[in-house]
């Protein structure tokens, strides 16, 4: 075969298969714009997502940062040229996007409209003449045209009260800007209202964490107290040993920081409030411990199970006669660490129980019972809130169940 015709076939061949190659990548383009749908779709989904992002940013409230934060995604819902956030003073948290040469322009007569506490346009104004020797175009014109951009302005408004205002910005704001910006408002509005509502139930729960530290302290420290002073003649040294252990146990007990604690350490002010009880009731509180050392370093939420070790004693023993016992288990369940705490006392209807976890029922001897049941569904969800199984009688069991890791969560 002559030199050139083997060439020629070479350069087909190339060719051939560089026609080949386009087309392979050419399909696996279309295949991948099929996955993802109709354009449609795709429009909607990254609706939806810029804002999942930003609804998260404002769980914080309406801050500096959380603004910031979440005035992209914003930008990105309005598609305008930029966007700020005013806080109910006018002060502003954030500005997005393009900076006009009138930026503060815009933001005064932003401010002067928001003061009507209902959506506005703000038109555009013709820009100033340039004066003889400034540098810049000809007659004060630039490449965006004479006119300075114009905004769309709503109000954010919390249960009726306007606490900021939403300011797009656009070269040509219309009547569809201003709709579009009113409804962003209105959906700002709502996501500060569960970012107030999460604040107010961690407020609550914090609330009956320090109530459940007073209800705790007038009952147990006066029955502690009397049994210490019961061995001050008879046996000094008991007693100063329970003196020390009541020091422990109340400087856990009423410790002003940190939210958890390791079960180790519960375990161990468990330890002491029992030896306290025991000055007291003798041979008749018996205990039993079978506790797993795997899940000892699991963190749990601080006073977690002295109240249902306290609720064991006071309501499984305090009202009935001869030995009870107090049966305290811990051992790894899954990915859980899985605690529970049973005593052989007199048990409880077990709709009233129900009542009690409700708040349905006064039920202020039992408030450290559903406390913490509020507490664990609070922080691990709705699936892991306290199982007590009772009945008139026989006795009653409390498990709780937590994750054995817990990396948003420090001692």
């Amino acid at each position: 075969m002559p030199d050139s015709a083997l060439l020629l076939a070479l350069a087909v061949g190339v060719v051939t298969l560089a026609i080949a190659a386009v087309a392979g990548v050419g399909v696996q383009i279309l295949r991948s714009f099929r996955e993802l749908g109709s354009d449609a779709e795709r429009a909607t989904y990254q609706t939806l997502h810029s804002a999942a992002l930003a609804g998260g940013q404002l769980r914080a409230g309406l801050t500096p940062d959380s603004a910031a934060r979440a005035a992209r995604h914003l930008r990105a819902l309005l598609g305008c040229e930029a966007i700020a956030l005013l806080d109910a003073d006018g002060g502003l948290l954030t500005w997005d996007g393009a900076e006009p040469p009138e930026r503060r322009e815009i933001l005064d007569r932003a401010r002067d409209d928001g003061r009507r506490h209902r959506p506005s346009l703000l038109k555009p104004t013709p820009r100033a003449r340039g004066r003889r020797g400034d540098r810049g175009p000809e007659h004060g014109k630039d490449r965006r045209g004479d006119t300075s951009p114009g905004a769309a302005t709503a109000p954010i408004r919390v249960d009726g009260d306007v606490v900021g205002l939403l300011l797009a910005v656009s070269p040509s704001p219309g009547a569809g800007l201003l709709r579009a910006t009113t409804e962003l408002a209105s959906w700002l509005g709502s996501q500060l209202e569960l970012a107030d509502l999460e604040r107010s139930r961690t407020m609550l729960v914090e609330a009956e964490l320090k109530a459940l530290r007073a209800q705790i302290s007038p009952h147990f420290i006066y029955n502690s107290l009397t049994a210490i002073a019961s061995f001050i003649n008879t046996d000094p040294a008991r007693a100063r040993e329970l003196v020390l252990e009541f020091a422990d146990f109340t400087r856990y007990s009423f410790r002003r920081h940190g939210d958890f604690t390791t079960l180790a350490e519960e375990l161990r002010s468990i330890d002491r409030y029992l030896l306290l009880e025991r000055a007291r009731f003798g041979e008749r509180l018996q205990l039993s411990l079978t506790i797993a050392p795997e899940v000892l370093s699991t963190i749990v939420p601080f006073l977690s199970l002295q109240p249902l070790v306290e609720n064991a004693v006071r309501h499984g023993l305090e009202s009935r006669a001869g030995t009870g016992t107090i049966t305290i288990k811990a051992y790894e369940e899954g990915g859980d660490a899985v605690v529970s705490v049973e005593d052989d006392g007199v048990g409880m209807d077990p709709e009233r129980l129900r009542a009690l976890l409700a708040g349905q029922d006064g039920g202020g001897n039992h408030v450290g019972l559903r406390n913490v049941d509020l507490r664990l569904r609070q922080v691990y969800g709705e699936g892991h809130g306290l199982v007590v199984e009772t009945a008139p009688g026989e006795g009653t069991l409390v498990t709780l169940r937590v994750p054995k890791s817990q990396p948003r969560h420090e001692v």
